[in-house]
């Protein structure tokens, strides 16, 4: 789940002022299918000729009984007539933070991640035509009200250092309740284009074009923002095991010898018919029959389409610090004399089960650096920290998050459950490797590739809740 998503939605729609104003501020009550799960809150400053706008999210969900705290807090500063100037960012999932500073100048963003003790600097280009709150808020204004109008802007995320184009579409006026009563207002259909995915939502705002209420689909289920006051939006949160939303029921048992070889799973979407935009690697094979994706997974895959991977795919970013003396030591401590890169993956994965010696929900997602110098976690904390020692080692390597076979979860049988694992560019093709689990099996389905950064991870589990598998069935052939 894409919780900067939430930041980015109220941001394309913030509270219209005129220049001189006085500070705004507004209260979101945020609920997920009818149950609250936590508060958002924005405000806009105007002084000294700039623009302000701070935007907070904190939300708390459960993962199989397991409370867990999401939160991400954005601050923007830009001239009167929309120009960025900077903007920080502070992500915090249970307890792990995620500081991000930039400053806007010349078409480049200089920008400064970590901690205060551990800064980490570089420069980006500024996405061309990209906006933040402000700018998106005048682009609103000129586009204006009137049923039918279509406006596009593209929209800077600070928390991922990209822009998202959203695409807004405005409605007939309607009366919509609220928790304050109801008022009449106007709504704006949007898709907001993510890298390789896209997502829809539903704002309804006033005449002056602030928003009182947002739905997105989110695990099959709506999430809510309503606007309210203080005392409303940070009452005490009900709770939402998010986590048994996103179990995927099998049609039959998998036998641990079909999960050696190949299997091939039909899936099809939940809610009329809506893309799915699973990858195809070298392990996965996607097509589309009718209105079913049929994907086929095989474990010993051979090369399908060669590819050299980008240069990124080797660095260190945030959240795969290949490069800290931590990491490549532990590196150099799990490769010992292995020779090829297929082995030094091999020795990563085994080194990576065991080093991680808390097994648990708790953490939520931490960084590479962080699981090396805190050995515990779920499978993200296994994927990132495997990514990570394999990049440092010379070899190309990127996080997958997606579904596995479990026999057996949360008191459910033959279940599909969300899953992370890495894979790593090695005899010429892109090979999986499971930490978490008893190394990788057919019995994987990749939902979305990226480089670790968890905003983008999450991306590919915003379809869990909208598929269905509808058959599975072993492959005795080679994956065509």
């Amino acid at each position: 789940m894409r919780l900067s998503t939430f930041v980015l939605l109220a941001s394309s729609l913030a509270p219209t002022a005129a220049s001189a104003a006085p500070p705004t501020q507004q209260w979101f009550t945020v609920l997920l299918d009818g149950r609250k799960i936590g508060a958002f809150e924005s405000k806009r400053v105007v002084q000294d000729g700039h623009v302000t706008t701070v935007q907070s999210l904190d939300v708390e969900l459960e993962r199989a009984g397991v409370h867990v705290a999401l939160g991400n807090a954005e601050t923007s500063t830009e001239t009167l007539d929309g120009r960025p100037l900077s903007f920080r960012s502070v992500s915090k999932l249970s307890g792990s933070e995620t500081v991000i500073d930039g400053t806007v100048h010349d078409g480049v963003i200089d920008v400064v991640t970590g901690s205060a003790t551990d800064p980490r600097k570089r420069s980006m280009p500024w996405p061309k035509g990209a906006l933040l709150p402000e700018g998106i808020r005048l682009a609103g204004l000129r586009a204006g009200l009137a049923a039918g109008t279509r406006a596009k802007a593209l929209s800077f995320q600070p928390s991922s250092l990209d822009a998202a184009e959203v695409t807004s579409v405005i409605g007939a006026g309607e009366s919509v309740d609220l928790p304050q009563g109801r008022r009449a207002l106007t709504p704006i259909e949007q898709t907001i284009a993510f890298p390789g995915a896209q997502m829809k939502s539903r704002a309804w705002v006033d005449d002056e074009q602030t928003v009182y209420k947002l739905t997105m689909p989110m695990l099959g289920v709506d999430l809510t923002l309503l606007a309210c006051d203080r005392a409303c939006a940070t009452a005490p949160n009900q709770g939402s095991d998010v986590f048994a939303r996103t179990l995927m029921s099998s049609p039959r048992p998998l036998r641990t010898d079909e999960l050696s070889g190949a299997m091939r799973y039909t899936l099809k979407a939940l809610n009329d018919g809506a893309a799915l935009n699973l990858p195809q690697t070298d392990e996965q094979r996607v097509a589309r029959e009718g209105d079913a994706w049929i994907v086929t997974v095989r474990k010993n895959a051979r090369i399908y389409t060669p590819e050299k991977p980008p240069l990124e795919d080797l660095m260190p970013n945030d959240w795969l610090q290949s490069t800290a003396p931590e990491i490549v030591q532990l590196a150099a401590r799990a490769t010992g004399d292995a020779k090829t890169r297929e082995e030094r993956m091999q020795r990563i994965e085994t080194f990576v089960r065991s080093y991680i010696r808390t097994k648990n929900l708790d953490v939520g997602y931490a960084s590479a650096l962080d699981v090396a110098r805190k050995p515990e976690g779920d499978c993200t904390e296994h994927a990132v920290l495997v990514a990570a020692l394999g990049r440092a080692s010379g070899i190309a390597t990127r996080v997958v998050d997606g579904l596995a076979y479990a026999p057996g979860f949360a008191g459910k049988d033959q279940v599909f459950v969300p899953h992370a694992w890495a894979q790593a560019f090695v005899e010429g093709r892109w090979q999986s490797f499971d930490a978490a689990l008893m190394g990788f099996d057919a019995g994987h389905i990749a939902l979305a590739i990226g480089d670790g950064d968890p905003w983008r991870f999450y991306s590919g589990l915003d379809m869990l809740g909208r598929i269905k598998l509808d058959k599975v069935e072993t492959v005795a052939v080679a994956v065509p």
